[in-house]
């Protein structure tokens, strides 16, 4: 499709997305968009975006790429860090390791051995004691800095996370940590990181700032080097982008870079259209991610990756390890499993033909005629059945069964696993998925969407243009933001208006500055505030808008009494409390208003032999036509499968509309 914007001849915007199997690209320029898949290279994600570029064939000059980077989620994922240092106070070098004593499993009684964050031996304790009211109890003194300076020499760090008491109210005392550090050592402070209460969590993000910092840092580095003169912005969890050096502080901040996105986009491709209730489910070649959207992005300060805690405000959503290279095997019972181990994109799917022995999903619909071998990624990668069939022995022998049978299996296992990840974001959080429309993308995602509809008693769904790639074209309509907290814990009819103001102003402050470094004009800047709220005695926390009035506050006690009972089906005669102030600073969005679909001639009929499934190439599609399943829709970066007993319809932008007869 193209955007109905023609003016726009001297923007020239490239979003990528680097996933675990393929990189994805997204090109607008001259009122035109483009698009690309190629195979990722994980030692060096930088080369498949350089080879992605050349493919395009794109000038850097007067180029601005928009990155989805998975370094840090990666690194995380994998236990690949650098070696970190952790400082905090006498007395709680324990923090990491004790943390919140919350068990995985409730009930084993033999839980395995959890390696803590940090060895012991690089938890280091200090002075520098602040009180919860921001006071200094025990100041840093000169002697104690010197040690502490000679056993950081001593242990060779790579990087250094400071987290201090009470630091987000007195963030001098880590400042003078930080000046004493090596100059070679990455340092992160948790008064810059997370200035919020909650030690645990707040030393957790600024550990995880830390442990993955340096390898954020040094690939930036080198894309930018790599694509000069082009400028170079990262998304972030938050789903807001950030420039490509000030992104290099703040690794923590883009553990779902890629994914964030993914929904940014739907909720763009959404308002094209004018719906509001989405949810996404995003498959990928390594993994699946669904989310929830009603109307906005829900964010969360609660979510986890690897089984740590991130405190930092992310987009809320459910990850699984079930994607196109999930590679499926038999135990020594007979059980068939799915994942969450993945052929990744070296050696990738046995099909691929570059090495992989072991069957995956792609393998399997492959096997099933849900891909064409011939017509993969557009026709520029051919698969190979043989050694698609040839794998899947290693399942239908184990299982006694056809080859066929097994390809069967691993699909509806998969599908079952991406079921369960639906319920967790709409049916066990109270929302009835069947006032929803399930909007399925990534390079795998329309190959299951009408079966998982049909699971979660869906009547709609949607494969959106440009769906392949969605996660890289949400990067060119996400604007530039920053997300900034404090904490300030006290009963809410005790705070005034000027004193909130007060604090909204720093971090106000702040905000702009970082955009109008940017080059975003002041006018542009919109800024949302927000509050968290409980009622006194109670640990989580809801957020409600704050409107920058003096009525704000009654409006506010309005919302969260609201908010919690729709949460969680009651409300309380209690007094509520304020936790922490939030502010939203966003830059504009690029104006890339889709034209209707092209009228084209409506193809003419194949005869095919009795019982072949029907093959229509999307760019082929007429506006309005409606094609009854089962059929393959094929198009250059992903394929979808209308399933029996569903319809299809590409409406006037381009997406195609599935209903269940």
């Amino acid at each position: 499709m193209k955007p109905n914007d023609p003016d726009e001849t001297a923007l020239s915007l490239l979003g990528v997305d680097t996933g675990g199997t393929f990189t994805d690209f997204v090109y607008y320029a001259k009122g035109q968009l483009r698009y690309h898949k190629c195979l990722s290279t994980p030692d060096a994600p930088e080369r498949a975006i350089l080879q992605g570029i050349a493919d395009l064939g794109i000038s850097l000059e007067g180029l601005h790429i928009v990155h989805g980077s998975t370094v840090a989620t990666n690194a995380v994922l994998q236990g690949k860090g650098v070696k970190t240092v952790f400082i905090t106070n006498r007395g709680f070098k324990d923090m990491l390791t004790i943390g919140r004593q919350a068990r995985q499993r409730l009930y084993d009684l033999q839980p395995a051995f959890v390696y803590p964050p940090v060895e012991a031996d690089y938890c280091l304790e200090t002075g520098g004691r602040i009180s919860y009211e921001g006071k200094i109890l025990e100041p840093l003194e000169s002697d104690e800095l010197a040690v502490l300076v000679s056993r950081i020499k001593q242990i060779k760090p790579d990087a250094v996370a400071i987290n201090l008491l009470f630091s987000y109210l007195c963030p001098e005392v880590e400042k003078s940590l930080a000046d004493v550090m090596p100059d070679d050592v990455f340092v992160s402070c948790s008064s810059l990181v997370l200035p919020e209460y909650k030690e645990y969590e707040r030393g957790m993000a600024t550990w995880l700032n830390a442990w993955v910092g340096p390898l954020v840092k040094g690939y930036l580095e080198r894309l930018e080097s790599n694509v000069q003169p082009a400028t170079v912005s990262v998304m972030q969890s938050s789903a807001g982008t950030i420039s490509a050096k000030q992104a290099s502080e703040r690794a923590v901040n883009m553990l779902l870079s890629g994914p964030a996105g993914g929904l940014k986009a739907a909720q763009f491709i959404g308002r094209q259209i004018s719906l509001n209730k989405l949810i996404t489910f995003d498959m990928g070649g390594t993994s699946t991610d669904v989310a929830l959207i009603d109307g906005d992005i829900r964010l969360t300060s609660e979510g986890q990756v690897a089984g740590y805690p991130v405190a930092v405000p992310m987009v809320d959503m459910h990850t699984i390890g079930a994607g196109g290279g999930s590679m499926a095997t038999v135990d020594a019972g007979g059980l068939l499993h799915v994942g969450p181990e993945s052929a990744g994109a070296s050696p990738g799917p046995a099909c691929y033909g570059l090495g992989g022995n072991r069957p995956t999903v792609t393998d399997a619909n492959l096997i099933l005629g849900r891909i064409r071998a011939d017509a993969f990624l557009g026709g520029r990668m051919q698969l190979d059945l043989k050694v698609a069939e040839q794998a899947m022995k290693s399942v239908a022998g184990p299982l006694q069964c056809s080859i066929k049978q097994a390809a069967k299996g691993i699909v509806r296992l998969a599908n079952e696993h991406m079921v369960r990840a639906l319920r967790v974001i709409s049916l066990q959080r109270g929302v009835d998925p069947r006032e929803y429309v399930l909007m399925s993308f990534g390079g795998a995602g329309g190959l299951h969407v009408c079966a998982l509809a049909d699971a979660m008693q869906m009547s709609k769904a949607m494969v959106p243009v440009f769906g392949g790639v969605l996660s890289a074209f949400g990067m060119l309509v996400t604007p530039p933001g920053r997300q900034y907290s404090r904490t300030v814990t006290q009963p809410i009819n005790t705070v005034t208006h000027e004193k909130i103001k007060v604090l909204y102003q720093v971090l106000v402050k702040k905000g702009v500055g970082e955009l109008l470094q940017e080059g975003v004009n002041k006018a542009d800047i919109v800024i949302k505030y927000s509050m968290d709220c409980r009622y006194v005695g109670q640990s989580y926390y809801l957020n409600v808008i704050y409107e920058m009035n003096d009525s704000s506050f009654s409006v506010c006690q309005q919302q969260f009494h609201h908010m919690h009972k729709q949460t969680y089906g009651h409300d309380l005669d209690e007094l509520i409390e304020l936790v922490n102030v939030r502010v939203a600073v966003t830059g504009p969005v690029v104006d890339i208003r889709m034209h209707d679909s092209e009228q084209v001639e409506m193809p003419n009929e194949v005869k095919r032999n009795p019982g072949e499934q029907r093959v229509i190439k999307r760019d082929e599609m007429v506006t309005g036509e409606v094609i009854r399943g089962p059929l393959l829709i094929t198009e250059a970066v992903a394929t979808t499968y209308v399933a029996t007993g569903w319809y299809c319809e590409m409406d006037v932008i381009g997406n195609l509309v599935l209903t269940r007869a």
